[in-house]
């Protein structure tokens, strides 16, 4: 008979790298943009570009600091993005006349063009998840839920 596990062994068990919630998000993560790089190859868009891009096509006109909240990107990161998808030819910035400091972005022909092709990659991406479109919405909503607790607890 086996003595039960003592409360160092315990927190050794604990301490377990697969036991750990924040990598197993982390090495999901590694994966999904593994699939999407594929996917966006062909787009000539990174991950954090269509991201920005999936923004703009939901609404366009939005400045640095509104596409910033949505993706949870200050506008450090967000203006290097910005830059070289306005270098693509896929958005304008624009300092805005009511006030010099805010920039407003706005897709270009070619980026509202690119959204046709764009299409497919959701359902691509449920594809290669092997999941049904249940099982990820499900899973978005506990995503979310987590992210949003970490947040206000954070």
């Amino acid at each position: 008979m086996k003595a039960a596990p003592t409360k160092t062994a315990k927190a050794r068990n604990l301490l377990r790298l697969d036991d750990q919630l924040c990598f197993a998000l982390y090495s999901t993560g590694l994966a999904l943009n593994k699939v999407y790089r594929k996917l966006l190859s062909p787009l000539g868009l990174t991950y954090p570009q269509y991201l920005v891009m999936l923004v703009l096509w939901e609404r366009d006109g939005l400045t640095v600091s509104e596409i910033g909240e949505k993706l949870f990107l200050d506008s450090a990161t967000l203006t290097p993005l910005l830059k070289r998808l306005e270098t693509s030819g896929l958005v304008t910035r624009t300092r805005a006349s009511h006030d010099e400091r805010q920039v407003i972005v706005e897709l270009s022909e070619q980026g509202r063009a690119l959204k046709a092709r764009a299409r497919s990659i959701p359902s691509d991406l449920l594809c290669a998840s092997e999941c049904s479109a249940e099982e990820i919405v499900a899973m978005k909503r506990q995503v979310e839920s987590l992210r949003d607790a970490l947040a206000r607890n954070g």
